[in-house]
C-alpha cells in the first residue's frame, strides 16, 4: 500500500479494512495537457483501523509530461488538493455517526515523463509506473505554504483536517517513527501545528519549527509524544500493583529528552534497531503460520482471529519493542 516499500508499509497493510479503492477525481487543471499521453493520474483510498483510531489515507500519483512549466505543476497539484479536500468531505458525511478518532491524510506523488529528463538533477528520483520508466518530483508543504494557502482547508477546530504529503516526505516519515502507534501519534502532533494560531507562532516567533516537515519530525522525535504509550502503560502497572517503580529504560531516555543530552540518538538509534528486528521477526512468524491457512468455508472463521493476531504482533511501540527485544 502506497508507493515506496518500508517495514511500516507492509504492517500497515495488516491494518487495511478492505481493498484499496479506485478514486475519481475532479482535476480540470489537467485539461491543459490531457492531449499528452503522458499526463495520467490514479488516486486510491486505503482505510487502516490503527490501534488508536482510523486513519484514512488517500494516495495520489500524477503522472506529468517532462515539459510541463512550474506553474502548470503547481496549478494541477492544486486541483489534486482541491478534490481530496471534496473527498475528505464526502467521507466525513458518510460516517458522521462513526464517534472512531479519524486521520485523513493526502499522499501526493508527482511522477514526471523520463522522456528529455534530466536524470542527474537533484530534484528528481527513479520510478515506474505500469513499465514506463518516470522520474518523481521532490516537492514539499511547509507551514508557510499552508499559512498562504489557507483557503484551501477548513481550519475551525470542530472539523477534521486534511493532512498533505509529499511522496517524499511522507515515505521519510514512515521510515523514521516504524510503527503505526508512532504515525497516530506524529498525525496528532502535526495537525496540532497546522491549527490557525499555532501556524502563525511557527512563521512569526519560530520560523525554523515548520520550515519543512522533516523539521517538525525531527522536533516530534525528541518531543515527549514519543513515550506517551509506555508512559501511561508504566503508570498502570504501578497502579495496579504489576510493578514496584518506574522503568528504568524509560526514566533515563525521559531524562536524556529533557536535558538534551547527547545519548538521546543513542537511544533513538537503539530504539529503531529494535523496532526492525521486531518487524523482521513478526514477518516470518506471520508467515510461517499463514502457510497453514487455506480459503475454504471451515477455516474462514478463523480469519479474522488471525488478522487480529497479526495486529498484536504489530502493536508495539518504538519503546516496548526495544524492551521486548
Amino acid at each position: 500500500m502506497t508507493s515506496g516499500w518500508t517495514d511500516l508499509t507492509n504492517e500497515l497493510a495488516c491494518y487495511l479494512q478492505k481493498e484499496a479503492l479506485e478514486i475519481v477525481l475532479l482535476l480540470p487543471a489537467m485539461d491543459t495537457i490531457e492531449a499528452n499521453p503522458a499526463a495520467q493520474y490514479c488516486a486510491q483510498q486505503y482505510n487502516c483501523l490503527l490501534p488508536l483510531g482510523q486513519l484514512r489515507l488517500l494516495e495520489v500519483i500524477l503522472h506529468l509530461p517532462s515539459s510541463i512549466s512550474p506553474a502548470d505543476i503547481e496549478a494541477v497539484r492544486t486541483a489534486a488538493i482541491t478534490s481530496a479536500l471534496v473527498w475528505q468531505k464526502s467521507c466525513l458525511s458518510q460516517n458522521e455517526d462513526d464517534q472512531t478518532d479519524c486521520y485523513y491524510a493526502l499522499i501526493l506523488d508527482i511522477q514526471l515523463n523520463s522522456d528529455d529528463i534530466d536524470v542527474n538533477a537533484n530534484n528528481v528520483d527513479n520510478s515506474s509506473h505500469q513499465g514506463v520508466v518516470s522520474q518523481r518530483l521532490s516537492h514539499h508543504f511547509s507551514a508557510r505554504y499552508f499559512k498562504e494557502n489557507l483557503v484551501l482547508l477548513d481550519a475551525s477546530d470542530s472539523v477534521q483536517q486534511l493532512q498533505i504529503f509529499s511522496w517524499q516526505d511522507w515515505h521519510s516519515i514512515l521510515t523514521t517513527v516504524q510503527t503505526p502507534c508512532e504515525l497516530w501519534r506524529f498525525l496528532g502532533y502535526q495537525l496540532k501545528h497546522l491549527k490557525p494560531q499555532q501556524l502563525e507562532h511557527s512563521i512569526i516567533s519560530h520560523p525554523s519549527d515548520f520550515n519543512s516537515e522533516q523539521a517538525l519530525l525531527t522536533q516530534f522525535m525528541d518531543s515527549d509524544f514519543l513515550f506517551t504509550q509506555a508512559i501511561m502503560v508504566d503508570n498502570a502497572l504501578i497502579k495496579y500493583g504489576m510493578q514496584d517503580k518506574p522503568n528504568s529504560a524509560l526514566v533515563t531516555m525521559k531524562l536524556a529528552q529533557k536535558n538534551n543530552s547527547t545519548a538521546v540518538q543513542i537511544y533513538h538509534q537503539h530504539m529503531q534497531q529494535a523496532s526492525t528486528l521486531w518487524s523482521q521477526l513478526s514477518t516470518q512468524m506471520i508467515d510461517l503460520v499463514g502457510e497453514k491457512f487455506t480459503t475454504s468455508d471451515e477455516e474462514q472463521s478463523t480469519a479474522s482471529q488471525y488478522s487480529h493476531w497479526q495486529q498484536q504482533l504489530r502493536d508495539e511501540s518504538l519503546f516496548s519493542r526495544h524492551e521486548l527485544n
